[in-house]
């Protein structure tokens, strides 16, 4: 009995060893059809259906490892297990090996449509369109090389015989203000025994008048930081003009290009320019002390033509770049200025063949 127990007990055992080996197997196949399908590169075997109710055409697309597509085909070959694993094995490897050099040589393609023109290769986040006038140190910490930052621009066009005008004149502006002189002459290094004149920004070029200045060195992208640009002339008396007042007053009319009113009685003046007595505001303006905002400039900068030399007509085409224009061109009357008429630019020139000094100037 206990023999027979014994053989009752075992009997079990090669079904267990069978059922062993068929989980082995069944492992192994999940592996091999693992490993086929991540190795081997891929046929597209299709098959056209025709739904003819539909009116259409589907196309069937079933994807198979190319080497089981040459199994398939020639499944008598005598081709083995271990012939597909090889196989396998072998095309792992020289795809990652393939994958890896072309990785190491590529570099990532960028192209960004909104980046400025010529930097769509850039990536958006090291794009800097727009830059300033702010001066820098030489030294230390970027973040503390502004003090302030100034939010609106002063230039002027002058020449070294006007240098007590344009001194009063820097007076009436205040730190906010940055100051830009625009040389005719060439003398910027006597300027220096004016305190101001340190921190003021110099360009030289000889006798050009400010458009010609401002067309170059004023770009929009240059002087974006600022909210108002005066472009003025040397020979303007400040002495009934406060920059801070004019400012409010402009920003209170919601005046886009502007000037101070101009002493009715003294110098040649326009009859729409000259100072109301009895009001803050008047419409219209001309280019002698034209101050713009940063809109308006933009885009003006781009009306001023490259061989625009006096500038004469200008003031009647700045309404093309402010819609009303009949609202936001104006005159600061309050505010008002002297003109001079002293063509300093003008001697520059020689007086030769009967003609005037200032038909010389060139």
């Amino acid at each position: 009995m206990s023999k027979l127990a014994i053989l009752g007990r075992s009997s079990g055992l090669p079904r267990s060893n069978e059922g062993m080996r068929l989980l082995f197997s069944a492992v192994i196949g999940v592996m091999l059809g693992y490993l086929f399908g991540i190795s081997f590169p891929t046929v597209n075997v299709t098959k056209p259906l025709l739904f003819r109710e539909k009116r259409t055409d589907c196309i069937l697309q079933l994807h198979f490892p190319s080497s089981i597509i040459s199994y398939i085909e020639d499944k008598d070959s005598g081709i083995t297990t271990q012939t597909l694993l090889n196989h396998a094995w072998t095309s792992a490897n020289s795809k990652k090996r393939n994958n890896s050099e072309s990785n190491s040589d590529e570099i990532p393609k960028i192209y960004v449509p909104t980046n400025p023109k010529g930097a769509e290769g850039l990536a958006p986040g090291i794009v800097v369109p727009e830059t300033d006038l702010y001066l820098r140190r030489l030294w230390g910490e970027p973040s503390e090389d502004l003090t302030s930052q100034p939010r609106y621009l002063i230039t002027f066009t002058v020449g070294y015989s006007q240098k007590a005008n344009i001194d009063a004149a820097v007076k009436k502006f205040s730190e906010n203000f940055t100051i830009m002189l625009f040389h005719y002459d060439g003398r910027t290094n006597d300027w220096d025994e004016f305190e101001w004149s340190k921190r003021a920004i110099h360009v030289s070029v000889r006798r050009q008048t400010k458009w010609w200045y401002a067309k170059r060195f004023l770009h929009p992208d240059i002087v974006a930081p600022y909210d108002y640009i005066f472009i003025w002339d040397e020979d303007l008396s400040v002495q009934h003009f406060n920059a801070e007042a004019y400012i409010k007053l402009v920003r209170k009319h919601g005046l886009e290009i502007s000037q101070p009113g101009l002493e009715p009685d003294k110098g040649l003046t326009w009859q729409m320019t000259k100072r109301l007595g009895d009001q803050e505001v008047h419409k219209f303006v001309e280019i002698m002390a034209t101050v713009f905002s940063r809109d308006a400039w933009r885009c003006v900068w781009h009306m001023i033509q490259n061989d625009l030399v006096h500038g004469w007509g200008l003031d009647f085409a700045l309404r093309r770049c402010v819609e009303p224009a009949h609202e936001k061109i104006g005159v600061v009357d309050s505010q008002w200025i002297i003109h001079q008429v002293i063509p300093s630019l003008g001697n520059q020139g020689t007086a030769e063949n009967g003609r005037t000094p200032w038909e010389g100037v060139s």
